[in-house]
């Protein structure tokens, strides 16, 4: 028996219950709490989005992708746009929590901040990281709130607590005084320069190679310490 054979049965008194009552050859889980399913749901979801765009997707077409049942897709998700911005919760997590385990160790000294840019770099230039903005972007004039809200809690996130270290930089005398804020913004256009976006408009195809990673790094911070490193 498919677990998506299991979303609804009846009881012996005739009365349904809920998949969470029903055993499918495997641990119980409450409706809607594995995660493996919904995992398969959204990398179904996103493959769709991508494809033919979020209009004129339906829950149909996702289902389809996903290999579930019609069944088992509304367990997890009330409608499109509930599948939708859990996709965007769910990759946003997944790409920044690895760039904010990153800044969290902090930087003090060029290497370190080329350490932080490097990963920057492979990160927002990844195949994921790609796919996952050119889907926000092709409804952010229609669903400008979410699109913002991906924006706040992830690169936004990101740049405040980079702001932060460059401050503590300047602080210990190794920089200028500047706007940390602006430079942080500043200092990642520079690190991603001639990469993010050629990749996001498919002029890129394959992923930068660390070298050409370190290299476009290396370059961004001799400008940047040319230009306000402490004289």
């Amino acid at each position: 028996m498919n677990r998506e054979d299991c979303v609804e049965v009846a009881s012996s008194d005739g009365t349904e219950v809920g998949e969470s009552a029903v055993d499918c050859g495997r641990t119980r889980l409450a409706a809607g709490q594995d995660p493996a399913k919904r995992h398969q749901i959204l990398d179904g979801a996103q493959r769709i989005f991508l494809r033919m765009g979020f209009d004129a997707a339906s829950m149909n077409d996702i289902t389809r992708e996903a290999g579930v049942s019609k069944g088992t897709i509304y367990v997890y998700f009330n409608s499109k746009d509930d599948l939708f911005v859990a996709l965007c919760e769910h990759y946003r997590h997944t790409l920044f929590a690895e760039l904010t385990e990153q800044l969290d160790k902090g930087f003090s000294t060029r290497k370190e901040l080329a350490d932080f840019g490097a990963a920057l770099v492979t990160l927002i230039t990844s195949a994921t990281a790609i796919r996952t903005q050119r889907i926000i972007l092709g409804v952010s004039e229609r669903k400008p709130d979410l699109a913002a809200r991906f924006y706040e809690r992830g690169p936004k996130r990101s740049l405040l607590i980079m702001a932060e270290h460059l401050s503590r930089m300047i602080e210990a005398g190794m920089l200028e005084p500047f706007d940390p804020m602006q430079k942080a913004q500043q200092l990642t256009d520079l690190f991603l320069s001639g990469l993010y976006r050629p990749r996001l408009f498919g002029a890129m195809s394959e992923e930068p190679s660390a070298q050409t990673v370190t290299a476009n790094v290396e370059s961004a911070l001799d400008f940047f310490f040319r230009a306000y490193g402490k004289k």
